[in-house]
């Protein structure tokens, strides 16, 4: 249930210490019930927990891997480089229904990034109890943004032996104890020297074997854990190598009672072994209490916080069907595998994670009677959960030969579990934020694989009676060319699925290759499902899964696969439609935008407008270039908002600037009437603009500004610089407002940058930054035409946006007009 440091790729010393000791501070500075880190991994695009504190890592599991795209708070954090703080479990509903689905529980929870300048390694975080509001987080907020700030600054020193990242299992560490629940003793051992030193208290402790204790590191592990002297000598070896042992770490006594060790290193890990410091903690004589639990008629347990048994009466031995030797020092589901039911251990979940006692039933198993049938009780507390269990009764009686299926306990009901649907629920919910083929399979190649542990993807949409790929991953490269575009009378298992309707399960390739002769494998052995995309009696596609090894799918397994087939399949048909209506939606879009750019034998210029693409409504992002008197005019807007009103509000306010500017009229007119025009149309929108006009002979340009970001200038010698214009408010507020009039000049080749906040605003970012990558962006763009290794503006333009244009998600439109002055042709006398 623990992790390993063999299995990561960070420092042995340093960066495991540091992970382990910022979640133990972090568990106490915020008063959790578990807090753990987060890590950026190998795999591009995926964090992975590497620390884990006040909870079974086994019940983690689901979370173990995230996405950093996903719509999980700690993907946001990490991501956009803020906080994140759930105060309850409402607040949690409302802004990530996907991790609430999983964890339905009332908690709070808080999401710090762990990053440098420059640097993001993962995010701390810390799941705790339930406030009404976030102002009530303030003080554990504050205190976790020191925490991180200090384990950022230790994995960068940690750097330096090598990458920083995690791949492995979260390592699990038992919470600190506020109350030790018994005597306690210290010890140092040296393993160059071999050499042990112990407190007063520890020898107070052992008793006779004292003095034998400190003679060298086997006889003090005789004497500590005469049981499991072995077991204690490799744990001292793995902490003095930087390795923490697995926690708890619960070794018998001479007696047979139990004794809890607690091992850590004595320095930062900068040499290959180092001392190790330890605590013994054994609980003594049986309390009051416990003697008088062992007389009760019903079987009473405690677990600790990691999910160990550290009491057990013998009514709980014997109802467990287990000697008590056997349950005590061991994980609950290790020592009783029949409780590793998806429902005990949602119930377990909910018991560490919110203050309510819960209550269920479960069948040993096999269960036939109401013999086999037990309720089981967990009382939560600060350090323990104190476990019930009796005998279940009202169980239906049925005979020898029925289905397990209906021995189900009749009263009282059982609480419902939402394990089961765990994964249903998480991919529903997911679906429903992707509204394109790729963000669909996206969303399925993250949530439903590795549910089910599955490696390979395919995704294939039906169109014109034919079958063609809409997503793959993990396939070898060109294995699925010969299946692109397969007709509906081809004997192949994508299709089949399809036209029967049935989904088509193989245990191996073996068994696939019998059903289906000669067709292509692309692995020795791996099991395979074949789902149909089905949605409303439609046939959309046919969904492959593929598995690197062969496997059994059980009952329930084939049930929600099925399941999960068919939400895909309606996730699939509403992507094809958005797509049909977003192709239109940028066509009438597009129909706005300038066909032609009003040309002048002394200027280039060269426009690009991007669309968003994460929604569906058009935006409102515009640019032109016209004729002004002798010179040009260089505009660019945005209307505030996305829809076909703000498309139409953008061709009324494009139209109404050309008219002006047609007219020759000085800047601050431009600006003035349009504003007046937007105001009198009332559309309840505003819009940015900047408008320029400038003279090609002189270079002498003169603009004016109404809200609208500042342009950009690079110099023909590569230097480039904001160019701060004053400015008026935005177009549609004020009837009265005005609009200053600067004047520059735009020496030949010099380029003018006018651009929309899409361009350089980054969500959760400071747009001065993105403004200033955008000023480095031009720097290096290159010269225009007509200088030493020129090129032209729209190569320029496209290098500016490139980024963007690779962007998938994009939030914004982008509008881009770039501009520069040629060199005059000179004339012979």
């Amino acid at each position: 249930m623990t992790g390993s440091v063999e299995h990561t790729q960070l420092t042995p010393g340093r960066s495991t210490a540091a992970l382990i000791d910022a979640s133990l501070k972090a568990f106490r500075a915020a008063d959790g019930h578990a807090a753990g880190v987060y890590m950026t991994s190998s795999t591009p695009g995926v964090l992975r927990l590497s620390a884990l504190v006040g909870l079974p890592s086994r019940l983690f599991k689901p979370w173990w891997r995230l996405h950093m795209d996903s719509r999980f708070a700690v993907a946001d954090a990490h991501r956009l480089g803020v906080e994140v703080v759930l105060a309850n479990a409402t607040e949690t509903m409302r802004r990530y229904p996907q991790f609430a689905a999983g964890l339905p529980f009332q908690f709070g929870s808080l999401y710090v990034p762990v990053a440098t300048d420059g640097k993001a390694y993962g995010v701390l975080t810390v799941l705790r109890p339930a406030a009404a509001d976030a102002t009530e987080l303030l003080p554990a907020r504050e205190r976790l943004a020191r925490l991180a700030q200090e384990l950022a600054g230790r994995l960068r020193e940690a750097e330096e032996d090598g990458p920083v990242r995690w791949d492995g299992e979260p390592l699990c560490v038992r919470p600190p104890a506020t109350h030790p629940p018994g005597r306690a003793g210290c010890f140092g051992w040296d393993p160059v020297t071999g050499a042990v030193t112990a407190d007063e208290r520890l020898r107070r402790m052992l008793g006779a074997v004292a003095e034998e204790c400190t003679s060298g590191e086997r006889p003090f592990a005789d004497a500590v854990a005469p049981g499991d002297t072995e077991t204690l000598l490799a744990a001292l070896r793995d902490a003095a190598a930087g390795r923490p042992p697995p926690l708890p770490l619960y070794l018998r006594a001479a007696d047979g009672s139990l004794r809890l060790v607690e091992l850590w290193r004595a320095d930062d890990g900068a040499s290959a072994m180092s001392e190790v410091h330890g605590a013994v903690i054994e609980p003594g004589p049986a309390s009051a209490a416990e003697s008088a639990a062992d007389l009760l008629p019903d079987g009473v347990f405690a677990l600790d916080r990691l999910g160990t048994v550290v009491y057990a009466n013998p009514r709980a031995a014997d109802l467990l069907e287990l000697p008590r030797s056997q349950l005590l020092g061991r994980p609950l589901w290790d020592a009783v595998p029949w409780l590793t039911q998806p429902a005990c251990e949602d119930h377990l979940r909910k018991a560490l994670l919110s203050p309510e006692p819960v209550s269920f039933h479960v069948g040993r198993p096999d269960a036939k009677t109401a013999g086999d049938w037990l309720v089981l009780s967990l009382h939560p507390g600060p350090e323990l959960l104190t476990c019930s269990v009796r005998p279940a009764h009202h169980v239906v009686e049925v005979p020898a030969d029925a289905p397990k299926e209906v021995a189900e306990p009749a009263e009282p009901a059982p609480e419902a579990s939402m394990a089961p649907l765990y994964r249903p629920i998480v991919l529903a919910i997911a679906l429903t934020e992707a509204v394109t083929a790729r963000q669909v399979s996206a969303v399925v190649m993250r949530e439903l694989l590795p549910a089910f542990g599955g490696r390979r993807l395919a995704i294939y949409l039906l169109q014109d009676r034919h079958l063609f790929l809409a997503w793959e991953s993990g396939f070898p490269p060109g294995f699925l060319a010969p299946f692109e575009g397969v007709g509906l009378d081809e004997r192949l298992p994508g299709v089949e699925t399809l036209t029967s309707g049935r989904p088509l399960f193989f245990d191996s390739m073996e068994q696939l290759g019998e059903a289906y002769p000669g067709i292509p494998l692309d692995a020795e052995e791996g099991a395979r499902a074949f789902l149909p995309l089905i949605a409303s009696g439609r046939p959309v596609g046919s969904c492959i899964l593929g598995f690197d090894r062969s496997r059994t799918f059980s009952t329930e397994e084939r049930a929600a696969l099925t399941a999960l087939a068919g939400l895909i399949a309606h996730a699939m048909e509403k992507a094809k439609r958005y797509e049909s209506e977003a192709t239109l939606a940028r066509g009438l879009q597009q129909a706005l935008l300038p066909r032609r750019l009003s040309a002048h034998p002394l200027m280039e210029t060269a426009g690009r407008y991007l669309p968003a693409t994460q929604g569906m409504e058009i935006g409102g992002d515009w640019y032109d270039v016209v004729s002004a008197g002798d010179g040009l005019a260089l505009v660019i807007g945005d209307v505030q908002g996305h829809g076909v009103q703000a498309a139409a509000t953008m061709g009324q306010l494009r139209t109404a600037v050309r008219a002006f500017a047609l007219g020759d009229r000085p800047p601050d007119e431009v600006l003035s009437g349009t504003n007046r025009l937007l105001i009198d149309i009332d559309s309840g929108l505003f819009a940015s603009c900047c408008y320029i006009r400038l003279d090609p002979v002189t270079g002498v340009a003169r603009a004016a500004r109404a809200g609208h970001l500042p342009p950009l200038l690079r110099s023909p010698d590569g230097r480039t610089h904001r160019v701060d214009l004053p400015g008026g408010v935005v177009l549609g507020v004020d009837p009265q407002a005005r609009y200053p009039v600067a004047e520059l000049v735009i020496d030949p080749g010099a380029v003018l940058a006018l651009y929309t906040d899409g361009l350089v605003e980054r969500p959760g970012g400071d747009i001065d930054d993105g403004i200033g990558r955008m000023r480095v962006a031009l720097a290096r763009a290159g010269t225009p035409l007509g200088r030493p290794g020129g090129q032209s503006l729209a190569k320029i333009a496209d290098r500016l946006t490139a980024t963007a244009r690779h962007t998938v998600d994009r939030p914004d439109d982008i509008a881009l007009l770039l501009a520069t002055r040629r060199t005059a042709p000179r004339h012979e006398a």
